[in-house]
């Protein structure tokens, strides 16, 4: 057991994983949600993308272990390596947390280790991407039907899209889109936690609604097409749904789905781009209503609003803004791969940006182990 953020290897293979295609996509209708948490499970927490620091990743274990959950850290959570040949390490380059094939080592170990209930990555960044080509995806798949009447979660957000649309996709499983140890989670325990008032109490209490069980509501503040639709929810990081179309990693298209979509640090004329991408690969043909979540520090925000209208009002689905998840000071709890119902209220055919409560509700997982 580990007492903090010191590196700690999980059970499972020393050695990285043997590199693979991923397996086949689980057929439509087979996603299988992940089992509630209970006090005293084991969580892994791991790091796919980019480096944790290491007091940010105490903080945030200290939190998860005030949920009452026993935490261990991969073996390789610490390491650092530049994008390029892993030695020597320059701080002035973009760092990952190790190699690729040491972070894919992690990751496969946590979650094929029977004695974790739930694998956390630590933070976002880049990286997750590099990742999916050194998992053993067919030992993943075995051990997810090895995991009992439900699976266990993987939970993480932003560069962890990555992870998200490949195990839903290739294993089956929904996952939890939310907020990671060596994030938002780091500052949770702090008195003085940043945001605003009242968004880290409610960051907290989402969190644990998502993971140990509950229905979860997250009201919008503005509606850009009104209107109703349920579905199961996909999406997540803007930019990184994007990078993966395209590759045997993309996720399925968002046909008869709810589809979640934030981002941070982009452009709107970015944002523009990534969405044109998204409607000329028909990703988003069907889609059944769409929940945009935080758009931090991504331009003017009536800009993004109506570049948001002009590319998604059309498609005729209802469309929910300002949903607390992603990278905002208040970040909500997904269950991607859950059933949602999307509230959008308004006058039929309008597609100005108008105030509504609206909200977006996830059924509370009923997975049992």
């Amino acid at each position: 057991m580990s007492g903090g953020a010191r590196a700690e290897g999980v059970e499972g293979p020393s050695d990285a994983p043997a590199a693979g295609t991923p397996g086949e996509r689980a057929a439509p209708g087979e996603i299988r949600r992940y089992g509630r948490l209970r006090p005293g499970d084991r969580v892994a927490v791991v790091a796919p993308s980019g480096p944790a620091e290491p007091a940010r990743l105490e903080a945030g274990c200290a939190v998860l272990r005030d949920l009452g959950l026993d935490v261990v850290v991969g073996k390789h959570a610490l390491d650092r390596a530049n994008l390029g040949a892993p030695e020597p390490v320059r701080d002035d380059w973009h760092r990952l947390a190790g190699t690729d094939a040491d972070r894919a080592a992690d990751l496969q170990a946590a979650w094929c280790d029977p004695r974790v209930r739930a694998v956390i990555c630590a933070r976002g960044g880049y990286g997750a991407t590099r990742v999916l080509d050194h998992l053993d995806w067919d030992a993943l798949a075995a051990a997810t039907r090895a995991s009992g009447a439900a699976p266990k979660i993987l939970h993480g957000s932003s560069d962890v899209t990555a992870l998200h649309a490949c195990f839903g996709a290739r294993l089956g499983v929904s996952t939890s889109f939310g907020p990671m140890p060596a994030g938002l989670i780091a500052d949770l325990g702090a008195t003085d936690a940043p945001g605003a008032p009242g968004a880290p109490a409610a960051t907290l209490d989402g969190l644990r609604t998502a993971l140990f069980g509950g229905p979860v509501a997250l009201p919008g503040t503005h509606v850009l097409r009104p209107g109703r639709a349920e579905g199961p929810l996909t999406g997540g990081t803007l930019s990184l749904i994007t990078a993966l179309l395209g590759t045997p990693y993309a996720p399925p298209p968002a046909k008869g789905r709810i589809v979640f979509l934030e981002d941070v640090t982009e452009a709107p004329y970015r944002i523009d781009r990534m969405l044109v991408q998204l409607l000329q690969s028909g990703w988003l043909d069907g889609a059944a209503g769409f929940a945009l979540g935080s758009w931090e520090r991504s331009g003017d925000p009536a800009e993004l609003d109506a570049v948001l209208a002009a590319r998604l009002g059309p498609l005729g689905a209802p469309v929910l803004a300002g949903v607390p998840a992603g990278h905002g000071a208040r970040q909500g709890t997904l269950e991607l791969g859950a059933p949602a119902v999307l509230e959008a209220p308004g006058a039929a055919g309008d597609l100005n940006p108008r105030p509504g409560c609206g909200v977006l509700t996830l059924e509370a997982p009923g997975g049992v182990r």
